[in-house]
């Protein structure tokens, strides 16, 4: 079967690293096509280093490509992939999926009505830390998520719910299919009136509560989730690939663990257990995953309505945020 021919949209900071990326994928996998970016010297740029064709128009990608990878600001997301589409081009787009629910829906029933596959960009599901665990026997009863970064003016543009938590919101999400009966958050602008600060808690209808932080003004950055469930405490570290579980077995005397514990089922004892991780690049992952479910079929990954729902959450979150900001105002005037 030929490859993937796939054209790269947007080479701003992201899209040069997806460049990268699909470079690193095997021939027989994907095929650069061509390269567009509205700003025609960043285009060039790219095009010169990959060895990539420069197209000057979208259009002209679309006619040689039978994928897309876009990474491109959001507002742009659902009037390239629309296109991409409506001209028979696989798609893969970047977080969030789009600006508005109303788009993502619009997009999940033309992906429906043409067969097409659409892969949402939570490169986050592919962290080698989240990959290590993934198949453990997870049910969680709380989760806890910290997502800190140092300051960067790149994206003041979008709050840093949309911006950082959503990638925890996504994980979350995926741990948890549950309904979500409640949203309680809190924010603050520093920079500007753009949340910069966030904090949420989710509450599941089936008992179930995370609580997610996320911030890019810190002074330090860290990407860690911690899930606590019965029997099991399981700590990811997303930054720096770590992951750690830690559970409670019955009484070993050849084996004891870090910990004994006497419980009304008997001796038992904390036994700690470091998943081996695989030196994988997420986002190269990612692109590799795509394509083999446009080429073969293959389960997307990510898919629309996974986008949509996280999404949805973020929406909520800020809608939460919102009101309390006007409440404090209100107090303050």
């Amino acid at each position: 079967m030929p490859p993937l021919k796939i054209g790269l949209v947007g080479t701003g900071h992201l899209g040069r690293i997806h460049a990268k990326c699909l470079d690193l994928l095997p021939d027989e996998v994907v095929e650069v096509v061509g390269v567009f970016d509205i700003d025609s010297s960043a285009c060039a740029k790219t095009a010169e280093k990959h060895g990539y064709h420069a197209c000057k128009t979208y259009e002209e990608l679309l006619h040689l490509a039978d994928a897309v990878d876009i990474v491109t600001p959001t507002p742009t997301h659902f009037v390239l992939a629309k296109a991409a589409l409506e001209n028979n081009c696989h798609v893969f787009v970047e977080k969030p999926v789009t600006t508005t629910l109303a788009e993502a829906d619009e997009l999940a029933k033309l992906a429906a009505k043409t067969g097409l596959v659409v892969q949402v960009g939570h490169v986050e599901r592919f962290n080698p830390a989240y990959q290590a665990v993934k198949n453990e026997s997870l049910d969680p009863v709380f989760v806890e998520a910290h997502r800190l970064a140092l300051f960067n003016p790149r994206s003041t543009d979008i709050s840093v719910v949309l911006d950082l938590m959503i990638h925890d919101l996504d994980i979350v999400l995926t741990l948890i299919p549950n309904k979500l009966e409640k949203v309680s958050a809190s924010g603050v602008g520093v920079a500007g009136e753009s949340v910069d600060i966030a904090n949420a808690r989710l509450d599941f209808e089936n008992g179930v509560t995370a609580n997610l932080t996320a911030s890019r003004i810190s002074l330090k950055t860290m990407r860690k989730i911690r899930l606590f469930q019965r029997d099991a405490y399981i700590s990811l570290d997303m930054l720096d690939k770590k992951a750690e579980v830690v559970r409670l077995h019955d009484h070993d005397p050849e084996n004891p663990g870090l910990l004994q514990l006497p419980t009304s089922a008997g001796l038992r004892e904390v036994v700690a257990t470091y998943p081996e991780i695989e030196p994988i690049n997420a986002i190269q992952e990612e692109l590799r995953s795509f394509a083999n479910s446009a080429l073969h079929g293959s389960p997307i990954a990510v898919d629309i309505a996974a986008g949509r729902r996280a999404l949805d959450v973020a929406y909520q979150i800020l809608e939460d945020i919102e009101v309390r900001r006007n409440k404090y105002k209100a107090q303050q005037a």
